[in-house]
């Protein structure tokens, strides 16, 4: 048996090991789906997309290709693996891949914006002592939110991170 080293690479995602993190990212593989794309040039945008922003399956805007809204948004999707700040966008554009239209292309290509300028952002873990782990989950709904069709969107955020030793002393 060989021992191969830390894992530095391992199906797209790039894995950093340091004293004190971990780190996953796909900095490569963003920049690779920014210029497959034709995003690779485009102004970095801060926010994820607009606010307030309601897209709708029965829209009248222009046609685009299909096979690239397709690809993108799988690409995107395993983005998402890394890159948690942009799943909800990631879903809520893939709710058009049926029948995308260039409003909905538009909203995609504000989230391909805001890639850009996070594209080298992941996931750290922090190295801790095990014995102090606290869970944190927040969820949240929209109830009826969608203009479709009514249905609701949830979500659900889940930390595990180091606990003060106060707050670990309360609950023992």
């Amino acid at each position: 048996m060989n021992d191969l080293d830390a894992i530095s690479y391992y199906l797209g995602i790039e894995v950093r090991q340091g004293k004190k993190a971990l780190t996953l990212g796909q900095s490569t593989y963003a920049s690779k789906l920014l210029e497959r794309s034709g995003m690779a040039k485009c102004k970095a945008w801060v926010t994820l997309m607009e606010e307030r922003l309601k897209l709708t399956k029965v829209s009248t805007a222009a046609k685009v290709d299909a096979t690239l809204y397709q690809s993108i948004i799988g690409s995107l999707r395993y983005l998402v693996y890394t890159r948690p700040d942009i799943a909800f966008v990631v879903g809520y554009v893939s709710h058009f891949m049926e029948d995308s239209r260039e409003d909905h292309w538009a909203a995609v290509k504000r989230l391909l914006r805001y890639v850009k300028g996070t594209v080298d952002q992941g996931i750290v873990f922090p190295k801790t002592d095990r014995s102090r782990l606290q869970l944190t989950v927040f969820s949240d709904v929209d109830m009826a939110g969608h203009i479709d069709g009514q249905r609701s969107t949830s979500g659900v955020l889940i930390f595990l991170e180091s606990a003060p030793i106060s707050w670990l002393s309360a609950y023992r």
